[in-house]
């Protein structure tokens, strides 16, 4: 009994996780549809990164470095984001700063965001061995998978990796073409590799940003048009 509430708990993070990249999303195609326009929302990175935090658990919680490893790079790209935003800043001082001054709670928690990824990855280094044979020596996850699941895991990193070095280069936050492109290869990847390793979390979580990756593109070419 306590392993099926143990089940289910663990599975509920995943889908609220994935719920809230569903959302964000979802927030982004409306207001792009609204504007006309692709457009790289704040609340996007918000979700992004309260999204990623969550899967991250989720990925440690059931053993599975595919998830892990395809949240850490993208985790602290969202962060950066949010910071070209105006959402936190270091003042002069030292202090932490959000869009309205300082604010006391935006420290811890913005340390706390800096270093849970750490100290997952930390925790795992002090039992590598045993890491090694729960993830890579698995005989519910055999090492292909394992390693076909991690290059979907890439290539979807991949887009935020080619996003963070487009809006660094004009200084601003874009969700550019190329963005939208890796998307749809990367998601294809992780669906499948989901369908195979029966995740629903992974599964569904992916299959409802088809649409909206298609629609971006659709409303990029009209830009240009």
């Amino acid at each position: 009994m306590e392993k099926t509430l143990s089940q289910w708990l663990i599975f509920g993070i995943g889908f609220l996780a994935q719920g809230l990249f569903s959302a964000r999303i979802l927030v982004q195609w409306i207001m792009s549809e609204r504007k006309k326009k692709v457009v790289s929302p704040t609340i996007f990175w918000i979700l992004s990164l309260l999204a990623s935090y969550m899967l991250f658990i989720y990925g440690w919680l059931r053993n599975d470095f595919a998830i892990m490893f395809g949240q850490v790079i993208s985790y602290y790209i969202y962060m950066w984001n949010l910071k070209i935003k105006g959402v936190w800043s270091m003042s002069k001082d030292g202090r932490l700063e959000g869009s309205k001054g300082n604010i006391w709670w935006k420290a811890p928690l913005l340390t706390l965001l800096l270093i849970t990824p750490l100290v997952g990855i930390g925790y795992i280094l002090t039992d590598l061995d045993g890491f090694r044979q729960q993830v890579f020596q698995n005989s519910n996850i055999p090492l292909w998978l394992v390693i076909y699941g991690s290059l979907g895991q890439v290539i979807f990193t991949l887009r935020f990796i080619y996003q963070f070095f487009y809006s660094k280069k004009r200084n601003d936050s874009y969700l550019p073409a190329g963005f939208w492109i890796i998307s749809l290869i990367g998601s294809a990847v992780i669906v499948s590799y989901a369908i195979i390793r029966l995740d629903p979390v992974l599964g569904l979580g992916q299959a409802t940003g088809f649409i909206s990756y298609t629609r971006n593109l659709m409303i990029l070419h009209k830009q240009q048009i």
